[in-house]
């Protein structure tokens, strides 16, 4: 799959995503409204933007807390299991050129507290829900990156790849729009 490049007056905004699984192989995704043209919404995993300077395990430490109220330290986040890069433009018209990085951790048992959730981030999501992958692998509902049933197979299974998987990206390209 070839790398998408930058557009020159494309705004940088690198996140730090989660794959957050549980004692009985589901992950938490958040159902995401308007993210999409069509269809009406799509389930994402918590994660978000990584501030300047700040190392992708703590941008992922950091995004867990706000999104979920579950602390980890960022040493327990591991290698990036995945990537994935491409254009959005924002409400406002900022065009921007994102690059998710994915990491996949598992918690014993976890109870999700949303209150931490910054006013953006409650206004983006209406509710979430741990998956299992047989329900994400029948779902017509768009995910998040589009290529996750996949992806979580091995991890879920223990398998974890020597070098990050390149996920395609899940917008069209601005000039595809």
């Amino acid at each position: 799959m070839p790398a998408v490049t930058p557009r020159p007056e494309a705004t940088p905004r690198p996140s730090a995503r989660i794959l957050l699984a549980d004692a009985q192989d589901r992950v938490l995704l958040f159902r995401g409204l308007s993210q999409l043209k069509n269809p009406r919404h799509a389930w994402f995993t918590p994660g978000g933007g990584v501030r300047p300077g700040e190392p992708l395990p703590a941008a992922a430490a950091r995004e867990l807390l706000e999104e979920t109220g579950i602390t980890l330290p960022p040493a327990a986040f591991g290698p990036v299991v995945a990537v994935s890069s491409g254009h959005w433009t924002s409400a406002e018209g900022t065009l921007y050129f994102a690059r998710d990085s994915y990491f996949f951790v598992r918690v014993p048992e976890a109870v999700v507290d949303i209150s931490g959730m910054e006013q953006l981030e409650r206004s983006l999501f209406d509710t979430y829900r741990w998956w299992p992958l047989a329900d994400l692998r029948r779902t017509a509902d768009a995910l998040v990156p589009p290529a996750l049933p996949a992806l979580l197979g091995p991890l879920l299974a223990g398998t974890r790849p020597t070098t990050p998987v390149t996920l395609p990206w899940h917008l069209l390209e601005p000039a595809e729009q």
